[in-house]
């Protein structure tokens, strides 16, 4: 049974609205698929860690060819950057779900459930659907692996593999347009053998400076590297439109970013330029907007999330998807279907509140340009008369950096540790705490469990019980396990 909707620039398409709005009853998950998920993880975990990158995309790009090329079967659209990116992509996602188009989400790392990084129309993929997956691509990866190993090289890693399932599970779906995160850096993550409609770059920091370089220069021309010539000779008579949407960024970064896009052709739209925020007012649950798109205003959008941040990755959220659809001055999107899109976004373990009475947030910020994001949403959108920070980093990380842009706003921090193999620990975090919080207002659990009990007993200590809160924070290690500890399903 169709209908007929107006598309971004104004036509009538038909919509399936049994395919688009009527979603399917959540198929149960029973001991045998998490058993068989858990053998699959075992596998892919003997690969090559994927906090690591090699600066090739044959073997990713080899695989695509032998599975006859699942990322060219629908377009795309990119998202890299150092912060933001996942909750920009989340957006993208709900916007594109509210104009009828079937998604496809590959987001990295996961909160909880490894099932989280590849989702289709917004829901993670079944964990039967995961195994099957990786068995029907896995004859091929032996094939490179067996390739590249006598050739000297590595096996294909586990990001590379996880990559290659997402695309495969897209086209089986099939979806009519995926929303791509990188995993890290960009020119040569395994996400960069797509060919996207549109690249968007979030703000660029310092992190994974081992991998990426150690100047925000360096950082930002590998992240750059998803802005990419569209012009193919053998296949296009005509180029397709290239559009990059690029966020606020350090001016260094942003010489990179548009010498890039120069380089290729691609045409830029940035923040506070071409689009932006033109109002953000605090409302009961987020914030309530006015964006400036790049094809006119849309009022009265109620975003469920709180921080200026996310108001600004909302208005890169719209330009992209702008983008996407062609819109133009007097061709803007449906202001309903935009509050629509806006209104349902969800961005688990990004300032997300998990208990109230104390109010108990987590936040999966990981460096110091997220936890000053943090900090600066913490003053804006609440009201805390006591506000105690749960903190547990990752060894590889500026866990300094973190605790001095929180310090501001925190009362008291309970240093922790999560159950990764590459958390810092506890002692060792509290060390540094001390010296820039000082001995009094540093406690140290070595446990997430502990550390939360004894927050919200440090939070509680106050004479005005509703002003009082507790953030749990650090890493994307730390906000999974906290909204595991909190009941919290995946998303």
């Amino acid at each position: 049974m169709s209908e007929v909707e107006l598309d971004a620039t104004g036509l009538s398409l038909p919509i399936d609205v049994n395919d688009k709005h009527v979603e399917a009853p959540s198929e149960e998950i029973t001991r045998e698929d998490l058993a068989a998920l858990a053998e699959v993880e075992a596998q892919l975990d003997q690969r090559w860690s994927e906090v690591k990158i090699d600066p090739t995309l044959e073997r990713i790009q080899a695989l695509m060819d032998l599975l006859g090329n699942p990322e060219r079967a629908y377009p795309a659209i990119h998202v890299a950057g150092t912060n933001g990116k996942t909750s920009t992509v989340r957006m993208i996602e709900s916007l594109l779900r509210a104009f009828h188009r079937r998604t496809g989400r590959t987001t990295s790392p996961h909160l909880q459930f490894v099932t989280e990084r590849i989702a289709i129309d917004g829901k993670p993929i079944h964990p039967r659907d995961y195994v099957r997956t990786w068995e029907e691509i896995k004859p091929y990866v032996e094939m490179i692996d067996a390739k590249s190993e006598a050739e000297g090289g590595p096996r294909m890693s586990k990001f590379e593999v996880l990559t290659a399932m997402a695309y495969a599970a897209f086209a089986d779906a099939p979806v009519d347009v995926a929303v791509v995160e990188v995993g890290m850096g960009g020119r040569w993550d395994a996400t960069n053998v797509i060919s996207a409609d549109v690249a968007v770059v979030t703000p660029i920091g310092l992190d994974h400076t081992e991998y990426l370089g150690e100047t925000i220069e360096e950082i930002a021309s590998e992240k750059a590297g998803i802005i990419k010539s569209r012009w193919d000779a053998e296949d296009l008579l005509t180029p397709p439109e290239n559009i990059a949407v690029v966020a606020n960024q350090d001016p260094a970064a942003m010489r990179v970013i548009l010498e890039q896009a120069v380089s290729v052709d691609a045409a830029v739209a940035r923040l506070d330029q071409e689009f932006g925020v033109a109002q953000s007012q605090v409302a009961v649950g987020g914030q309530q907007l006015t964006l400036r798109g790049l094809a006119g205003d849309y009022e009265d959008i109620f975003l469920p999330l709180s921080g200026a941040h996310q108001a600004r990755n909302a208005a890169l959220a719209l330009a992209a998807v702008e983008a996407f659809f062609g819109a133009a001055p007097g061709k803007p999107l449906d202001l309903n279907t935009v509050q629509e899109g806006f209104g349902t976004v969800a961005s688990p373990g990004r300032l997300e509140r998990v208990r109230t009475t104390p109010s108990v947030f987590v936040d999966a910020t990981h460096n110091p340009h997220g936890a000053k994001a943090l900090g600066e949403a913490l003053d804006r959108d609440f009201e805390f008369s006591r506000l105690v920070g749960v903190v547990g980093v990752l060894g590889d990380k500026d866990a300094r950096g973190v605790l001095a842009a929180l310090e501001p706003h925190l009362a008291e921090v309970v240093c922790t540790q999560t159950n990764s193999p590459r958390a810092l620990e506890a002692d060792v975090l509290a060390d540094y705490a001390r010296e820039i919080f000082g001995e009094e207002r540093v406690h140290v659990e070595p446990y997430l469990p502990g550390a939360v009990e004894l927050a919200v007993e440090l939070a509680e200590d106050t004479d005005i019980q509703s002003g009082a809160g507790v953030i749990i924070t650090g890493s994307v290690v730390t906000a999974g396990e906290a909204r595991t500890l909190f009941g919290k399903d995946p998303a």
